[in-house]
């Protein structure tokens, strides 16, 4: 099986990670971009090293999953450790393995500390659970790969705590603009549904308040999908059972072929190869489809079931994102949830950088009359905050710009390269959280910044990395900077380094003033050179 670029990449990534000591490393690639095929690849290169894998997970369908996309990537048959089966004797040099029963005492002991020497955990961001950790720590000299989803900020904090890097991550946006994955559309449904009096557990708001405060909308939010999707091929996420079991009869009563599944539907099987054939065109659930199912065909998603957790949002919506002949795009209908205590995830959050983008995102797809591209939305909300942050930082960096200092300050410096992963970048693993290095501080102050200013090794270490590559790609130097924008000359960062030292050396050559017929704030490089 041929990989994809990003596959490939992705694979000889991990490879690196372990090779240079890091042994717990992060992929992290949105559902429907093949994880289980680049961890196939790299199971397969494990094997042929002579190293026995362990391949774990939480739910029987992953491991069932993982071990067919084995067999059918590279030829390599797994054994089984789960419930009665036992991989001990078994000369296949791959296991699938479930978490419940590996957890157990008993029946981890049976294993020799050294008996696996790579792990891989699927869906990695259950992996911090105690479960996880038992078996984890007990082959605590294995390499760890640790699979998953685009996770939110709060479960790389989390999940930043047991990995040591991220080896590779392919993000959503990237996936949709290469043509891996399709187009999202959201439209927001003018429903207002309020979840102030709703509660929390586990960091998250209360399944049974949630379908307690749906009950009253239930045929509002029917009707309202008559209007906008009722040739679609829809998924639909609840809290609980009996919601979903009684918006499925109420949404046949409006006119859909709908279908309703649960951890207890003895058909389960049925019904879904029925929705996958067309027989339903609605499919609720509550909550059981958010892992390990996949019907290319769905181009509605509904998530009727309001979350926190980003990583959960994008395992829902991920359910409708995989190409189908014929589809053009994944609509998202979203209601007008009402919350004044807690941040909600909402389609912005799929593709926004920050916080402050994905208000703007909000804030655009509310007000218009139909459903927009997420894509264009998120750069148009984008270019609007640039603008905003750069009015409201205007006189900071003028003070910096003004202080007797040969050095650039690092917000200047990410400022003029229009760096929004440098400046809203929040360390997440342990490493990264410690001050820079003796060895960074000064590295950076020999390349043009001031140090002082950088709080993190992990901050250090991501400018060094795109010095290095600007250095590359022939891009001006931070000192280059520093002397052409003191003098009034605008976003010196994204101009070429040869561009910027013609304009230095003529500057130079007038004693040190700007030559005539140059307005700074107007200078366009590259029209004299």
């Amino acid at each position: 099986m041929e990989l994809r670029t990003y596959q490939e990449e992705a694979r000889a990534a991990i490879h690196d990670e372990w090779g240079k000591g890091n042994k717990r490393t992060l992929l992290v690639l949105p559902t429907g971009c093949g994880k289980t095929i680049v961890f196939a690849k790299v199971t397969e290169d494990c094997v042929r090293n002579g190293s026995r894998v362990l391949i774990m997970a939480h739910r029987g369908e992953l491991l069932d999953q993982a071990s067919d996309k084995i067999k059918k990537a590279t030829g390599l048959t797994c054994s089984v450790e789960k419930a009665e089966e036992s991989c001990i004797g078994s000369w296949y040099r791959v296991v699938v393995g479930s978490v419940q029963t590996l957890t157990r005492e008993k029946r981890l002991k049976r294993f020799s500390k050294n008996y696996f020497d790579v792990i891989i955990v699927d869906e990695a961001h259950h992996c911090i659970s105690d479960s996880y950790q038992n078996v984890l720590q007990y082959f605590e000299e294995a390499d760890v790969l640790g699979v998953t989803a685009t996770p939110d900020r709060g479960d790389m904090q989390n999940l930043g705590a047991y990995f040591n890097s991220m080896a590779y991550e392919y993000t959503l946006p990237k996936a949709i603009r290469e043509g891996y994955l399709c187009k999202i559309q959201a439209q927001t449904i003018p429903l207002k549904l309020d979840l102030t009096g709703v509660g929390m557990q586990s960091g998250d708001f209360k399944a049974g308040d949630l379908g307690t405060l749906l009950d009253p909308y239930l045929f509002q939010i029917a009707q309202e999908m008559v209007k906008y999707c009722i040739d679609r091929k829809i998924v639909i996420f609840l809290p609980l059972v009996k919601t979903s079991q009684k918006f499925r009869d109420i949404l046949n009563e409006a006119g859909f072929k709908a279908a309703e599944v649960n951890g207890n539907s003895e058909d389960r099987a049925e019904v879904l190869q029925d929705f996958q054939a067309g027989k339903y065109n609605v499919l609720c659930n509550s909550m059981l489809l958010t892992e390990g199912w996949d019907c290319p065909s769905v181009d509605c998603v509904i998530v009727l079931r309001p979350t926190k957790v980003r990583s959960l949002y994008c395992q829902m919506v991920g359910r409708g994102t995989r190409l189908f002949p014929g589809k053009k795009e994944l609509l998202l209908l979203d209601f007008l949830w009402m919350t004044e205590r807690h941040e909600l995830c909402r389609p912005a959050n799929l593709l926004a950088s920050s916080e402050d983008i994905a208000k703007k995102m909000t804030e655009k797809i509310e007000e218009a009359p139909c459903p927009l591209d997420l894509e264009v939305v998120e750069k148009q909300a984008a270019e609007d905050v640039i603008a905003q942050r750069e009015e409201a930082l205007a006189k900071k960096l003028a003070e910096m710009k003004k202080r007797k200092r040969k050095l650039v300050d690092p917000l200047q410096f990410e400022m003029s390269i229009q760096s929004e992963d440098l400046s809203g970048y929040v360390p997440a693993f342990g490493w990264e959280m410690g001050p820079p290095s003796d060895k960074q501080a000064k590295t950076l102050e020999k390349l043009g910044i001031f140090p002082d200013e950088i709080e993190n090794a992990g901050k250090a270490a991501k400018l060094l990395d795109r010095l290095d590559k600007r250095k590359v790609d022939g891009l001006t130097t931070p000192k280059q900077i520093r002397f052409l924008e003191s003098r009034g000359f605008q976003h010196v960062g994204t101009w070429q380094f040869d561009h910027a030292k013609h304009l230095i050396d003529r500057i130079a050559g007038g004693g040190w003033h700007i030559p005539k017929g140059i307005v700074p704030q107007e200078y366009c490089p590259g029209g004299d050179f």
